[in-house]
């Protein structure tokens, strides 16, 4: 029998090593289509339905229900269609079976193809034909069709349509050894290949193509929502609700800070800590120093913010004034405290206990790098600044930094800072 296609168990994207084979939707024999879901596997966070990234006959199920095994371990081989197991020779054909000259030769073993290289990738046919369900001129089916005959052309051609021949080896090199799908083979190497179009139909949020374009340009990432439909599937309601309570969350926002002629000291909200959260407070603090501590990358596309700044920089607006992602990412900063007043707050110790102030005006510190040492000054009111007012407030506090002009009182009273770790 021909070398199978090896499925190895795939990373399903949670950072985990192993997973659990806890059912298989295929048994031998079976015919799946690419994306067929063939196995249920468990992780130690949830319950994954695996596709099928070929298409053809199963031929063995490499590991049994119940086992855990590593990411990587081959889990299942996939032979194709023309070439399942389940179709024998048959052992004495007729003789006005017997092929003429001009016809090409089917051995009684496996099929070997002398025409051009078959492509796997890109002949997917979802339900292939299979060989007893063929009528070809000249010749005797293998077997009684049980469903209507599927006729081909009548002219010459090289190979029947319908058989999958598999590619033939490579001039001057040898034939395919019998141990082919082990690691570091072809069949090996071709299931490897496939590892992260896998991963990408695992982790790819299921949706119809209108919502797909309407989430597109409301700027809405569908992984960000939280799916209601058949199978997983984020409808057009749960698009819209999601639209509507980010819309409800901005205009909150907009109501966040307080007029900025009243002093700082009364747009401050005093929060008292008492009881369970002043000992996770203690608590927290105690880790801070006995605890290991964790860091978290997360790779965000900027290809957007990129072009927005090309653009300033061409605006006649903002002519003569320096434009970087910082003026972004500060304004970004200032909007998105307002839906996350937290991140805008400090903690305050006195004698009436301790407090949490959450400040409803924004003093946004600026970490600069000077010849001094590192100074973090901070822009008053930047809230209140329009995206041109403030890449002139960012170039002055930059400029009077560089040269040790900064004054203490532009060091006092921040409220968040943003640190820019450089281009």
């Amino acid at each position: 029998m021909p070398n199978p296609q090896i499925f190895n168990l795939p990373d399903v994207g949670e950072g985990l090593t192993e997973a659990e084979i806890v059912s298989w939707k295929v048994k031998p024999g079976d015919t799946v289509a690419v994306n067929d879901v063939i196995v249920e596997i468990e992780t130690a966070k949830s319950l994954v339905e695996l596709p099928s990234p070929f298409e053809g006959v199963v031929a063995e199920l490499l590991v049994p229900e119940g086992r855990t095994v590593d990411v990587g371990t081959p889990i299942i081989a996939v032979a194709a269609a023309g070439e399942a197991p389940a179709a024998p020779a048959p052992s004495a054909p007729a003789p006005s079976a017997a092929p003429s000259s001009a016809e090409p030769v089917l051995d009684a073993g496996p099929l070997v193809g002398s025409g051009p290289k078959a492509d796997a990738v890109k002949r997917r046919p979802r339900r292939p034909l299979t060989l007893p369900s063929l009528s070809i001129p000249g010749r005797q089916a293998p077997q009684a069709p049980a469903a209507p005959e599927v006729r081909l052309p009548a002219a010459p051609q090289a190979h029947p349509p319908a058989l999958h021949v598999p590619p033939a080896p490579a001039r001057g090199s040898a034939a395919p050894a019998g141990d082919e799908a082990l690691p570091g083979t072809r069949a090996h190497q071709r299931g490897e290949a496939v590892q992260p179009a896998v991963n990408r139909l695992i982790t790819r949020v299921l949706a119809k193509p209108p919502v797909r374009k309407a989430a597109k340009d409301l700027g809405i990432d569908l992984a960000d929502i939280t799916p209601t439909g058949r199978g997983g599937e984020v409808t057009k309601q749960d698009l819209l609700s999601y639209q509507a309570q980010r819309d409800a969350e901005v205009d909150a926002a907009e109501k966040f800070w307080a007029p900025s002629r009243q002093p700082q000291e009364e747009r401050v909200e005093r929060t008292p800590v008492r009881g369970i959260r002043k000992i996770t407070a203690q608590n927290m603090v105690k880790s801070a120093f006995s605890a290991p501590h964790v860091s978290i990358f997360v790779d965000v596309d900027a290809s957007r913010t990129m072009e927005f700044v090309k653009r300033l920089k061409a605006s006649r607006d903002f002519e003569g004034i320096k434009v970087s992602p910082l003026l972004i990412l500060a304004k970004a900063v200032i909007w998105a405290a307002a839906r996350n007043p937290s991140v805008n707050a400090t903690w305050s110790s006195g004698p009436e206990g301790d407090e949490i102030l959450v400040h409803h005006y924004m003093n946004l510190g600026i970490a600069a790098a000077t010849p001094r040492g590192l100074l973090v000054p901070n822009i008053k009111e930047a809230q209140d600044l329009s995206l041109k007012e403030l890449a002139v407030a960012l170039n002055q506090l930059a400029s009077r930094a560089r040269e040790g002009k900064t004054q203490p009182a532009e060091m006092q009273g921040g409220t968040l800072t943003i640190t820019n770790i450089g281009a």
